[in-house]
Formats: structure tokens, C-alpha cells, sequence
């Protein structure tokens, strides 16, 4: 029986991008695909506007749902309402591919095509290992990213090579227990997963991939988020378990709320 594999594209204000990634669903890797949700984290753009014109203008081969969230949840509520969603649907996988277009979800079509993902928990597009492709990064963030990937790597005891591109896939069995809910619901979403994929034992392959900045916007804040890895990593080297283990939200929500505004079954 052929695992059933979830596409979940995180929105927020990328009404520039996100019809660009549509467009990356071509037959090639529609064939590996069970479905496409994408979620709308109350997105202030026209963002959700241009992927509903573009889906009744354009036919997909497998279903399609958009989600919007019931409030602005942050990256790492998205990863979490898809990923509820993932588990409650009995889907095996679920691929994460921004909606800001920075990525190429073709770059996991040999990893599919071989099934080479059925041996791992969770296989993570890196950005800055061999093979890797980027366009428009600065020096000054490439040999950032290389300084914070050897230092996880050093106290995490596991060879890392991205700790956080926007095209990943996770073996949902290992979603199962939730473990991921307490994570911060923002840009350290990632960061976490990473550590917990350590410290939880998972077994993790990491995938050269193609990676530009054109018209993308960053939310991030360089200065903000290299202090925020440090003490994730000071967190981690002093309390290991308690620290993993506790609810590292900023706001406790009881449960992460989306409402389905468009479902469009395949057209075969």
C-alpha cells in the first residue's frame, strides 16, 4: 500500500510567492503527493486571495484544502494545526514547504523516488552542506549559519547541517505523541525540532537543496535570534530534559484552531 503523504504550505503575507509555489506542483511531483493543505496564518496581504484565484483557475490533480487560521498562531502554530491535521487524517508523512517560494520542492523528488524517507523520522532540506545550492545570502549569513550549525552539532552530539530550512519532511508515527505542542509557536519552531529530533533519538537525513532570496521578506531579526540560540542551547547543555520536556510557549493555548475555507477534491 502506498504511504499517503501530506504537502502542508505555511502562508503568511507572501501574496507575491505563493502562486509561485503552486506552480512548482507539476506532475512529476503531484505522483508522490496525497494532498495539499495550505494554512493561512491570518495573513494581513492579499495572499489567501491570489491562491483561491489561482486554484479555480487552475486544476490540480490531488486535493487541495486552505485552512485559515483562527488567530495569527506564528510559524510554529501553523507547523502545529498541519500537523494535528496530519495525524488526524492517518497520513504517514507530511512535507512543510514555505509559501514564500524560497525553496525547490523538486529537490525531494530523488528522496521520494527511491522511498529513501521510509528510512528515516524525518529527512530536512540543508541549505549549507555539499551539494547545496544558494542565491542571494550574504557572506555574513552564510558563515553565521555554518558558526550556529557546528555549534549545535558540538552539543547535540549529532552532525547538523541546517537548523531550519522551509523544506522538511516528518514521519508523522513520530508525531504521534505530541511532543512538538509545548514548542515555541515562533520562529524557533524549528530550532526546537531540531534539539528534540536529538534528544528524542530520531533518526534524521539531511538533504542538499536550492535555496534564493529574491523578493522574499524576512521576519526574522538577526541580532534577536542569534542571542535566542544561545540560551536555547544554554537551556539545553544546563537542563536538558526539564528543559525539552517544558512548555516553552510565550502564550498557553489550549488548542490551535483552523477553519477549511476552500477544499477542492483531485481531478484525475
Amino acid at each position: 500500500m502506498q504511504e499517503r503523504i501530506l504537502l502542508f504550505i505555511p502562508m503568511y503575507n507572501c501574496e507575491k510567492q505563493i502562486v509561485r509555489v503552486f506552480n512548482q506542483l507539476t506532475p512529476d511531483i503531484c505522483q508522490y503527493l496525497s494532498e495539499v493543505i495550505v494554512v493561512n496564518n491570518r495573513s494581513t496581504d492579499n495572499g489567501e486571495r491570489m491562491v483561491l484565484e489561482h486554484l479555480r483557475q487552475n486544476k490540480i490533480t490531488i486535493p487541495v484544502k486552505v485552512l485559515r487560521n483562527r488567530q495569527n498562531y506564528g510559524l510554529g502554530g501553523s507547523h502545529k494545526v498541519a500537523f494535528r491535521y496530519a495525524i488526524n487524517h492517518g497520513f504517514d508523512y507530511v512535507i512543510v514547504m514555505h509559501g514564500d517560494d524560497q525553496g525547490r520542492l523538486a529537490d525531494f523528488i530523488p528522496l521520494l523516488k527511491k522511498h529513501h524517507y521510509k528510512e528515516y523520522d524525518c529527512c530536512l532540506g540543508a541549505r549549507f552542506m555539499r551539494g547545496s545550492r544558494l542565491q542571494g545570502y550574504s557572506k555574513v549569513r552564510i558563515l553565521g549559519n555554518y558558526g550556529f550549525n557546528l555549534l549545535f552539532s558540538a552539543i547535540a552530539r549529532k552532525r547538523i547541517y541546517d537548523l531550519g530550512s522551509g523544506l522538511n519532511l516528518y514521519k508523522v508515527e513520530t508525531l504521534k505523541s505530541g511532543y512538538f505542542m509545548k514548542y515555541p509557536d515562533t520562529l524557533y519552531f524549528n530550532d526546537c525540532m531540531i534539539l528534540a529530533s536529538c534528544y528524542y533519538g530520531h533518526k534524521i537525513l539531511f538533504c542538499p537543496i536550492s535555496w534564493r532570496e529574491e523578493d522574499q521578506i524576512s521576519n526574522n531579526r538577526i541580532f534577536n535570534f542569534a542571542c535566542s540560540l544561545l540560551k536555547m542551547l544554554g537551556n539545553y547543555i544546563c537542563r536538558r530534559k526539564t528543559f525539552m520536556e517544558s512548555d516553552m510557549r510565550a502564550e498557553q493555548i489550549e488548542e490551535y484552531k483552523a477553519d477549511i475555507i476552500y477544499c477542492e477534491e483531485a481531478e484525475r
